[in-house]
Order: C-alpha cells, then structure tokens, then sequence
C-alpha cells in the first residue's frame, strides 16, 4: 500500500501536489511585530486606536500578507503607520500554538524617514527609553522590549 501511495504522489508533480497540502492542512495568520529602536536604543510605541481601552501601547504590528517576507512585513508597516524607515535586523521571536496565527518580532533600528502618524490605526507615536514605558503597554511587548519573550 505504501509503494502505491508514493507512486501516486510522484506521479501527480508539481501544482497538484500542492493543492492536496494547500487543502489537507491548516491556514495560519502571520503577525509580525518590530521592536523598533534609535541610534540611543529608545524604543518607538505606538498607541494602536483599534485595540482594547487601557491596553492601547505597543510596538509597530501587523499581518503578513500573502507572499510577503517577514522582514519586508515590518519595513512596510513601520513605514505605512509612522512614516518612518527601518532596517530590519535579527528574528527576535517565534511563537506558535495558536488556533489560527503564528506571532514573529524582529528587531529594527530606525533609519529615516518622517514621523507622520496614520490616523486611521495609530493615535500617537512616542520613542521610550525600556525602563519608562508608558501605562498601557501589551505584556508581550513589554517582554520582547526587554528581550524576555514569554
């Protein structure tokens, strides 16, 4: 049965194949997050308008999109949400073992760029020093901030 099962699988190549996974296993979000810094290793928060009253601050997140790099995830959030430029630099965390999504953080490092705060998503930006952080923050953040991810 086994020989069968593999000459079947050969057989079909390609696009077929990846169909079968594509429909036999689970989808999943990708959330990535920057931990965003300046040339003084201050932090850049953003208060998010979209997220939960009291727990509004955190750094710059947002979802994958399809075909899209990571890295190349923060870079385009940063910027769409701040107007700032960020080079991404070494993969902070990973965590799965959630229903639907995985979570990433990468650290960054400013590089340019204006501030101008997408009004749409963010209420304020504000660079903290690690050891200020305001009220309000995500736990989560908090932790990959100081590099203590749960």
């Amino acid at each position: 049965m086994k020989h069968l099962i593999t000459r079947v699988w050969r057989a079909l190549a390609g696009p077929l194949q990846w169909r079968i996974l594509w429909v036999r296993h689970a989808k999943f979000m990708i959330g990535v997050t920057g931990i965003v810094r300046d040339s003084d290793g201050n932090v850049l928060l953003l208060r998010h308008r979209l997220w939960p009253e009291g727990r509004q601050w955190g750094l710059p997140t947002g979802y994958a999109n399809k075909g899209e790099r990571f890295e190349d995830t923060i870079v385009r959030e940063v910027r769409e949400e701040t107007g700032l430029h960020v080079q991404v630099g070494r993969l902070a965390h990973l965590k799965s073992g959630y229903q639907l999504r995985v979570e990433v953080a990468y650290e960054a490092v400013v590089t340019g760029g204006t501030m101008n705060v997408d009004s749409m998503e963010i209420l304020e930006a504000r660079w903290f020093t690690p050891h200020d952080l305001p009220d309000g923050i995500q736990e989560s953040h908090r932790l990959l901030i100081h590099n203590k991810p749960e």
